[in-house]
C-alpha cells in the first residue's frame, strides 16, 4: 500500500509538471516552481530576450523524459533534479579555475573573490550549466545555491552505482556514478529555464541571446589598454601616452587606479586636485592623441564625498571600509550617485570604468546580517550587486548614445550584454586561461591580463595570451610595469601588440556576431563540432600515476583546459614559461599553421615547438580572418581602413565581415552592414576571392582589399 502511494505521488507530481513547463521562446522552456522570490537574477539584469535571432534559431522540443525531472519544495527551500546519463559531461556554473569539467562537481554558488578551488564561491558563480547531450539548464535565483553536480548517488535510482571492493577492484572509486544534478535553493520556489540545441554551441547562443546577446564593444575597446601606477598625476599619464607612441606601441585607453580620486577605500568620486587639477583638459590631451580614460571605482561611499548626506538615507545598515553603500535597487539611490558620475566624469569626458570590490571578501564585504532599505536581502544584493553596477553605468553612455567596455570584479546570470570584463587580483597564468575557457560557458568575458613576471619569458607568454582574449590589458596599478620593462622581448610583445590591431577587423565582426547570433567570441573547445571524438581518447589511468606518491590516485578523465577557440576559425593554444612544446588536440577536419598556412594536422593530437616568439595558434581549412595595418589607435567613424584578407587550407570559404561606426548606438537603429567574403576554387585548382559591396548608405571603412592565399602561395 505504502509503495502504491508513493508510486501515485511521484505519478501525478509528473503530469503536473507536464502541464507547467511552456516554451516561452524558440528553444527555451519555463517552469515555475512554488513561490519564487520576487527579485531574482533576471529582474536584476532586466534586459529583454533578442526574440528575433531566437525565431531564426527555430524551437526545439523538451530535451528529456519529463518523468526524470524533480522540482519540490521542502522545508522554505526548493529542491530540483535533472538527469545525467553515464556518458554525459557537463560545462558552466560560472567562472571557474581549475575545472572545465563539472561532473562530480560540488558546488555553493556564493559571489566572492576566487580564493584558489573552485567550490563555487567566484566573481560569476552563474547558475546556468551545459550539457554535452545539447541542452542546458538555468536556475533564475539570486540565492547561494547548493549544486551537486552528478555527486550524490540515491538509493532508489534506476541507475545507481555498483558496489566494488576496494581491496581487489582496480576500478574502485571514491567518486562513484551518479545519474542526477540535484540542486537547493534556499527559498519557497524558483523559475527554472531549459534550452534545447541540438549542439552545446547552439544551447550557449540561445542562453546568450535569451539574456540580450553579447555586448558590442566600440572598436577602440577593443584595441590595447594600460593601467597606470595608482598615484600617477596628469603629468605622468600624458608622459606614458607619449613614451607608447615614440616606440610604437598601439593604446587605445589609459585606465587611472584609486588615485584619481581626492580619497579613495571609501570613495569620493571626487578628482583630486593636486593630481589632475583640469581633468577636462588633461582628457582632452589625451584624445586628441587617440587615447581614452577609464576610471577605478568602487561603489563604497566616503563621509567626505558630496553625495554622501543626500544618499545616505538609501545606503546599507553596514559599511564597507567605513563607506555607506547604496542600495541600487531603489530609484532615488540611482538618480544621486549615478547623476554624480554623469555629470562630474562622463560629461569631461571618461568613457568607461573598472568597478572593483563588488564581489567580496567576506572580510570587507557586507555581511548576510545586513540590511537594506529596499528590504532584499544581503545575501540577494552579494549575488546581484555587479550586475546592477554594470547595467546601471553602461546606461550613463547609452544615454549619450556612445558606447563604452570597461572591468568588472563580478557579474551573474542574465549580464551577458553588458560591456563589461571580468578581472580579479589572483594571478596563475594557466588558471587564466582556464578561466577564459569557462566564461563562454556562462555568458560572461574574463581577461587574462598581464600586471608582472619574473622572467622575460614569462612575460612574453603572458602578453601573448593578453592578445587572444577579451580586452588586451597591461595592469600596472602597482608595479608600473611597461611592454618593454623587458628588452630582451620588447620587440615580440611590440609584433604581438600590433598583431591584435592588425586582427580588429576579426574581433570586431566575431563580437557582432555575439551580440547579434550569441556566438561567444571566444570559447571552449567543447563547444567546437568535432572536439570530442578526438579528446575523449586522452585520459589517464592508475598506469600513468605514482601509487607509492599518491595512494588514493584514481582513474578519471583527463581534463583539456589549455587551448581555446577565438572567433569562428582560430584555435589557439598558449604556452607557459618553462615550455618548450605542448601538445595540441585537433578537432575534426584540417588544421593549418596561422603563421604560415602549412598543414599541421587532421582530428589528431599533435606536439609543437613554436619557439618563444610565437604563440601557437591554428586555423580550420577554409577560414578566412580579415586583418587590416598595424595601426596605434582603433580607427575612427571616419577612418578607411586597408584591408589584407588571408584565406587558409584547400578548400573555399566564406566570412561575414562587419561594420558601423564603432562608437555609438546607431547600429541599433540600422546603420550597419555585413559584407560577405568569399573564396572559391576555380577550374583551374586557384583560388580567387571576392567581398560583397556596402549597402547604399550603409558603412563602409574599407578603402582597399589584398588577398593573401596562405596554404597555396
Amino acid at each position: 500500500m505504502r509503495f502504491l502511494l508513493i508510486f501515485i505521488y511521484f505519478f501525478c507530481f509528473s503530469l503536473i509538471a507536464q502541464e507547467q513547463w511552456e516554451e516561452v521562446n524558440p528553444g527555451v522552456w519555463k517552469i515555475t516552481v512554488g513561490t519564487p522570490d520576487e527579485f531574482d537574477l533576471l529582474k536584476a539584469s532586466n534586459v529583454p530576450p533578442k526574440i528575433e535571432a531566437l525565431t531564426r534559431m527555430g524551437g526545439g522540443n523538451f530535451p528529456f523524459d519529463l518523468s526524470e525531472v524533480v522540482t519540490e519544495v521542502r522545508s522554505n527551500h526548493t529542491y530540483l533534479r535533472f538527469p545525467l546519463d553515464r556518458q554525459e559531461q557537463i560545462y558552466g556554473f560560472g567562472l571557474n579555475f581549475k575545472t572545465v569539467h563539472q561532473r562530480g562537481q560540488i558546488l555553493h554558488l556564493h559571489v566572492d573573490h576566487y580564493g584558489g578551488r573552485d567550490n563555487g564561491r567566484t566573481h560569476a558563480p552563474v547558475p546556468f550549466y551545459v550539457s554535452s547531450n545539447g541542452y542546458g539548464v538555468f536556475i533564475n535565483s539570486a540565492r547561494y545555491l547548493d549544486i551537486y553536480a552528478g555527486s550524490a548517488a540515491r538509493k532508489d535510482s534506476e541507475n545507481p552505482p555498483e558496489a566494488r571492493d576496494r581491496n581487489t577492484d582496480r576500478n574502485w572509486t571514491s567518486r562513484p556514478y551518479s545519474d542526477a544534478v540535484e540542486v537547493l535553493v534556499p527559498s519557497e520556489g524558483v523559475e527554472l529555464y531549459v534550452f534545447v540545441g541540438p549542439s552545446p554551441l547552439e544551447v550557449v547562443r540561445r542562453y546568450n541571446l535569451f539574456t540580450g546577446g553579447g555586448p558590442l564593444p566600440p572598436r577602440w575597446g577593443l584595441g590595447f589598454t594600460q593601467r597606470v601606477h595608482k598615484l600617477f598625476n596628469a603629468e605622468q599619464v600624458l608622459e606614458e601616452a607619449a613614451l607608447f607612441e615614440e616606440k610604437g606601441f598601439p593604446l587605445d585607453f589609459i585606465g587611472l587606479e584609486p588615485g584619481w580620486q581626492s580619497k579613495s577605500y571609501p570613495n569620493t568620486f571626487v578628482w583630486d586636485k593636486g593630481r589632475f587639477p583640469e581633468p577636462e583638459k588633461f582628457m582632452d590631451k589625451l584624445k586628441e592623441k587617440g587615447v581614452r580614460v577609464n576610471l577605478w571605482v568602487n561603489p563604497y561611499v566616503s563621509p567626505e564625498s558630496p553625495i554622501y548626506k543626500e544618499i545616505r538615507p538609501y545606503t546599507a545598515s553596514h559599511t564597507v571600509w567605513a563607506g555607506i553603500v547604496p542600495d541600487f535597487t531603489l530609484e532615488k539611490t540611482k538618480e544621486i550617485f549615478w547623476d554624480h558620475f554623469d555629470k562630474n566624469h562622463i560629461e569631461q569626458g571618461v568613457s568607461g570604468y573598472k568597478i572593483d570590490e563588488v564581489d567580496g571578501y567576506d572580510r570587507y564585504l557586507w555581511p548576510d546580517v545586513t540590511q537594506f532599505p529596499s528590504g532584499i536581502s544581503a545575501e540577494q544584493m552579494r549575488q546581484t550587486y555587479g550586475l546592477m553596477v554594470q547595467k546601471q553605468s553602461a546606461a550613463l553612455f547609452r544615454a549619450r548614445n556612445k558606447r563604452t567596455y570597461g572591468l568588472v570584479r563580478a557579474s551573474n546570470g542574465g549580464g551577458t550584454s553588458f560591456p563589461y570584463v571580468i578581472y580579479n587580483d589572483y594571478y596563475n597564468h594557466e588558471d587564466f586561461i582556464t578561466a577564459l575557457i569557462n566564461s563562454s560557458f556562462s555568458g560572461v568575458l574574463w581577461t587574462p591580463e598581464a600586471r608582472a613576471s619574473k622572467t622575460p619569458e614569462e612575460w612574453l607568454r603572458r602578453m601573448q595570451s593578453v592578445v587572444f582574449s577579451p580586452m588586451a590589458m597591461i595592469n600596472a596599478w602597482s608595479s608600473g610595469t611597461k611592454p618593454w620593462s623587458f628588452p630582451e622581448v620588447a620587440e615580440e610583445v611590440k609584433e604581438m601588440a600590433l598583431l591584435r590591431m592588425q586582427m580588429m577587423p576579426y574581433w570586431y565582426s566575431e563580437f557582432a556576431k555575439y551580440h547579434f547570433d550569441g556566438t561567444p567570441p571566444f570559447r571552449g573547445m567543447s563547444l567546437e563540432d568535432g572536439y570530442q571524438i578526438i579528446s575523449q581518447k586522452n585520459t589517464l589511468t592508475d598506469d600513468e600515476a605514482n601509487l607509492e606518491t599518491n595512494p588514493y590516485a584514481e582513474a578519471v578523465r583527463k581534463e583539456v583546459k589549455d587551448q581555446y577557440m577565438a572567433g569562428e576559425y582560430l584555435l589557439v593554444a598558449p604556452m607557459f614559461a618553462g615550455e618548450e612544446s605542448r601538445t595540441v588536440i585537433l578537432p575534426r577536419g584540417k588544421w593549418y599553421d596561422f603563421y604560415t598556412g602549412e598543414f599541421v594536422g587532421q582530428e589528431e593530437v599533435i606536439t609543437v615547438t613554436p619557439g618563444l616568439d610565437k604563440i601557437p595558434v591554428f586555423v580550420k581549412n577554409g577560414g578566412i580572418i580579415p586583418m587590416m595595418e598595424p595601426l596605434l589607435h582603433a580607427p575612427g567613424p571616419e577612418d578607411k581602413i586597408n584591408l589584407e584578407i588571408k584565406h587558409y587550407g584547400d578548400k573555399p570559404g566564406e566570412y561575414l565581415l562587419y561594420d558601423d561606426d564603432g562608437e555609438t548606438f546607431d547600429y541599433e537603429q540600422g546603420h550597419y552592414s555585413w559584407r560577405t567574403i568569399t573564396v572559391e576554387q576555380k577550374g583551374n585548382g586557384m583560388f580567387k576571392g571576392s567581398i560583397t559591396k556596402a549597402e547604399k548608405n550603409k558603412p563602409d571603412n574599407i578603402n582597399s582589399v589584398v588577398w593573401k592565399y596562405m596554404t597555396n602561395e
